[in-house]
């Protein structure tokens, strides 16, 4: 008997089917689920360490760049 063996691809969503999953309930717009280069991502909700980190990298970036940027 030979060994076979199961291939599996991973489905890419476009912008629409991430957008139709929201319409049709499978996904809220409060899931922590972004769509990064056709693959739904589960990302950690943005605590106190990543609003500090954020704040002070901002602050940084804004007295280096200047008017050049604009940091957000």
């Amino acid at each position: 008997m030979g060994v076979f063996m199961n291939v599996v691809t991973s489905k890419r969503f476009t912008i629409d089917e991430y957008h139709r999953l929201i319409e049709l309930g499978f996904l809220r717009e409060d899931d922590h689920i972004e769509l990064i280069r056709g693959e739904l991502i589960q990302i950690t909700a943005k605590g106190r360490p990543h609003r500090v980190c954020n704040s002070i990298l901002c602050r940084q970036l804004d007295r280096i760049l200047g008017d050049r940027a604009v940091i957000r």
